[in-house]
């Protein structure tokens, strides 16, 4: 078993490392699906698995100048703020957290969204460069604000489920900044505005007890040297023909989990 845990760190992490996707919306139903972990759990475990796996990433990026630090800002303002509200409903019991059909649910519901954002992501970065293209002076009014709406749209959804911060922070800043951010760029950008958001939200899971150390150890094992070459090679890689098949993949997983429960 510890050694197959190793395997899927690593394949996460190279994915993470390659398209800045992963973190969540891969494993999460990994470790439902095919290592039998409890949903609470498997929520916990996979936002520090996250946040380190995606730490180790960025000092790649980071040395190579492709972080845009001013969007980070605009999505934390959001995303931070609303984690941390998130964490105080949960705490107060206004969520069923404790259901486990409810929280598998959540998370395949939080999948599906992910795949259908990747798949429109083409499109919705078109509509922002048109929008920009045409309306420069009214896109930029709206562009910093919408970034935090955007933030906290990703800050409710990866407190609740770890599922989101890549795959659909990628596509909200795709469609935000659509000349501003090539594609490095924006991998790098939405990497490094997961990790706080990931850690924010796994404290309070940490707190509560929803982290298994030995999975969480045994995942990174695999996925930090992993996730660095990912990043190495991520402006070589085949964007397109990656996101393609990691969008099939999340809709094949996020439909077999909800099936599962539904």
């Amino acid at each position: 078993m510890h050694g197959l845990e190793i395997v899927a760190g690593a394949l996460t992490g190279l994915i993470v490392g390659l398209t800045g996707v992963g973190g969540g919306a891969l494993m999460t139903p990994l470790l439902l699906l095919f290592f039998g972990v409890a949903p609470a759990t498997a929520v916990g475990t996979d936002l520090w698995f996250a946040a380190l796996t995606k730490t180790a990433a960025t000092r790649v990026h980071k040395g190579r100048g492709l972080i845009d630090w001013q969007v980070v800002r605009r999505m934390w303002l959001g995303s931070l703020t609303s984690s941390a509200l998130t964490m105080a409903v949960l705490h107060w019991g206004a969520l069923p957290t404790g259901n486990f059909r409810f929280l598998k649910l959540a998370i395949a519901g939080a999948v599906l969204l992910t795949s259908v954002g990747m798949l429109f992501q083409s499109r919705l970065q078109a509509w922002g460069r048109s929008m920009r293209t045409t309306e420069p002076e009214r896109f930029k009014v709206w562009q910093a604000p919408l970034t935090v709406v955007a933030g906290a749209i990703l800050g409710v959804l990866v407190t609740l489920t770890s599922v989101g911060a890549g795959a659909l922070g990628v596509v909200f800043m795709a469609h935000l900044y659509p000349l501003r951010l090539t594609l490095q760029r924006l991998v790098a950008t939405d990497i490094v505005h997961a990790i706080p958001l990931a850690i924010f939200a796994g404290l309070g899971h940490l707190i509560v007890g929803n982290v298994n150390f030995q999975l969480l150890g045994n995942l990174l094992i695999g996925s930090v040297p992993a996730v660095c070459i990912g990043a190495y090679l991520s402006s070589r890689a085949p964007q397109a023909w990656l996101r393609g098949l990691l969008v099939v993949v999340l809709l094949v997983v996020g439909l077999r989990l909800w099936i599962s429960v539904a």
